[in-house]
């Protein structure tokens, strides 16, 4: 059933049941409200605003230079992406050539830049509430205050009205219907898009026949992309993963030996050495779904960690955790058959894990907000290690590396510390170029498209300007048991710009060494992104400050109060941990939290500042 005709069946949908007086205590953002709400006192400013807007989009939206011989006529396909400018051109002009060869015309992307996937997010969800509203008053519907926030919902809203706006939303799949004008979200993590399909803005590509075949197995049935790969989702019903990532460290070999510190660091846990105080560094997970994954992935690995110290087999785990799945836990119950002292480990790692974080913030040199400026700087010696990103770290060990030398900079996955996980492509809703995006989908995930990933520079159906240097998700890449499967992998090798068939970089043999449960820390998500910038980006000064302080005055074991100070949770409006975590930050609107919270670690902080020096004042040195 199309938009119209789901409207037209009487799904609830009147001007009289969705009248915005039924809403009376909720205030409408100007975004979506209407024009005769807003205040007149307020015109002038909203007119200022929309000619900032009007002046700033050719900055924000900027095309690419046209590709081959496309002229206007020919096919054009309109992309959103955080993804950095080497992808764009790379996949920009071999899409252009695959389909002009397929097709006989070239096709050419129109990309728009408009930051990382937090702002990519933004945007799509203001643009999609926007053409709702549009929408339904053209219909004759009035649109609610709450109206963004019904049809935008993850779940079924529990308000009949605005559960028929839902549904109605999510029954429209055309231009003319509900759109944001654009055709594909393209890179970032699974995160942002599984979000994005629950709130709707984004559809499946294929209908009930599925996708083409040999796209995710072959003939004889054998696997070329799976779904999942150790607790990580890679493909869900609106968004498909194309290529893959892990995440580890990088270091300066020479800037460590100036620091005293002869073993490079392997884990996470050694970047919170006090050598490295001053010496890191970090990116801002908030920016980059990527990032926030890599800091997810600490808290993830001391989750392990104190469940493996508690003595429970991976066995017990994965039986343990089908019992919650099986209970549906969205409550914080521990069902029948599951001990509690496993959930309490779970709950202690995830506090050491976030302490972790918070370890290795003091010791930072800056954050970042471009994830790619810091493999670059530590190659430079800028800094002396860093969080990075695989393809970040690999790339910039090639190019800081002197011919015939050891590199400058190098980097590693920490074994068992990194899962490896997904960046998706998504078709948007009411896409203008569906057939279009949904080619370039089906080029993405085909051999064509892979090689692009990792093929060197001017090798048959490589890149031709930029070696991407990134991981393929098609399994026909990389080693395998299966004789089609490695000889197709041996076709490949001459041509990669990295060893896939190595331990060390083969995804799927990393993807194998750690196990992922998703209700560890997945659920905390947001909520981890959010209390990493509150704890060590808004409260950052006076965390290096008081970890300088402690470190000047005997270290951590001599200060035990600052310590305590230092590592200290929120305890308003309850003691902030995995248990209330969700709750607290739901109940909340965002801004309010980030508030409270900056202040309560600026405020402890200083305190824990205090406390060292205090000490030194008192002669107990």
């Amino acid at each position: 059933m199309d938009c119209r005709s789901f409207y037209q069946a009487g799904y609830g949908l009147s001007a009289d049941n969705l009248k915005p007086t039924h809403y009376p205590n909720v205030v409408l953002p100007l975004a979506v409200g209407r024009a005769s709400d807003i205040l007149p006192s307020m015109k002038w400013g909203l007119a200022i605003l929309l000619a900032g807007a009007v002046v700033a989009l050719p900055f924000l939206f900027r095309r690419a230079p046209e590709v081959g011989d496309w002229r206007p006529g020919d096919p054009e396909l309109v992309i959103v992406t955080p993804h950095n400018e080497a992808i764009r051109h790379e996949f920009g002009e071999g899409f252009s050539r695959w389909h002009q060869t397929r097709f006989g015309r070239p096709a050419r992307i129109d990309w728009r830049v408009i930051g990382g996937t937090t702002e990519i997010m933004r945007y799509l969800a203001s643009e999609y509430a926007a053409s709702a509203r549009r929408f339904f008053k053209a219909q004759g519907v009035a649109w609610p205050a709450d109206g963004a926030q019904a049809v935008l919902s993850g779940s079924r809203p529990d308000d009949e009205a605005r559960w028929a706006l839902w549904q109605a939303f999510r029954a429209c799949d055309a231009p003319d219907e509900m759109t944001c004008r654009m055709d594909l979200f393209f890179g970032g993590g699974v995160y942002d898009h599984a979000k994005a399909e629950r709130q709707g803005l984004t559809v499946a590509a294929w209908g009930a026949a599925g996708p083409p075949a040999g796209l995710f197995e072959d003939a004889g049935g054998r696997v070329l992309i799976p779904a999942a790969m150790n607790g990580e989702v890679w493909r869900g019903t609106a968004y498909y993963g194309c290529v893959l990532s892990a995440f580890g460290i990088c270091y300066n070999a020479g800037r460590l030996a100036d620091l005293g510190i002869a073993r490079p660091p392997e884990a996470w846990e050694d970047l919170a050495d006090a050598r490295y105080a001053g010496h890191l560094g970090l990116a801002d997970p908030t920016k980059s779904g990527s990032v926030a994954k890599a800091y997810e992935m600490m808290i993830h690995a001391r989750c392990a960690r104190y469940v493996a110290q508690a003595g429970f087999s991976r066995e017990q785990v994965q039986r343990y955790e089908a019992l919650f799945a099986q209970a549906a836990a969205l409550t914080n119950d521990v069902p029948a058959g599951v001990p509690p002292a496993y959930q309490a480990a779970v709950e202690q790692g995830w506090l050491a894990g976030v302490n972790l974080v918070r370890r290795i913030g003091a010791n930072a040199r800056y954050v970042t907000d471009a994830a790619g400026k810091v493999p670059n700087d530590v190659g430079m010696g800028a800094a002396a290690a860093g969080i990075v990103i695989d393809f970040y770290g690999r790339l910039q060990s090639e190019l800081s590396s002197p011919p015939g030398r050891a590199p400058v900079m190098t980097y590693v996955t920490p074994v068992g510390g990194s899962s490896v996980t997904a960046d998706p492509v998504s078709l948007l809703r009411g896409a203008p170029h569906r057939a279009l995006a949904v080619r370039f989908i089906e080029y993405l995930l085909g051999e064509e498209g892979q090689r692009l990933w990792n093929y060197r520079v001017g090798e048959p159906g490589g890149p031709v300007r930029y070696a991407l240097r990134r991981l393929p998700i098609r399994r026909d890449f990389y080693p395998s048991a299966d004789p089609l499967l490695q000889a197709a992998q041996e076709r490949h090798r001459p041509h990669l710009a990295d060893p896939l068939w190595q331990p060390e970089v083969d995804a799927y043999r990393l993807g194998e060494a750690f196990h992922y449960e998703a209700r560890w820390t997945g659920r905390h998500f947001g909520i981890q992104r959010e209390l990493i910038r509150a704890m060590c980006l808004d409260a950052g000064d006076e965390l290096r400050q008081a970890w300088q302080a402690i470190l000047e005055n005997g270290g951590p074991a001599a200060n035990p109060e600052a310590m305590r100070l230092l590592e200290a949770m929120p305890d308003a409006p309850v003691p902030l941990s995995w248990t209330s975590a969700l709750d607290y930050y739901a109940r909340q609107p965002r801004l309010d939290v980030l508030s409270a919270w900056t202040a309560f670690f600026r405020r402890h902080y200083r305190q824990a500042e205090a406390a060292a020096r205090q000490r030194k004042e008192d002669g107990r040195l």
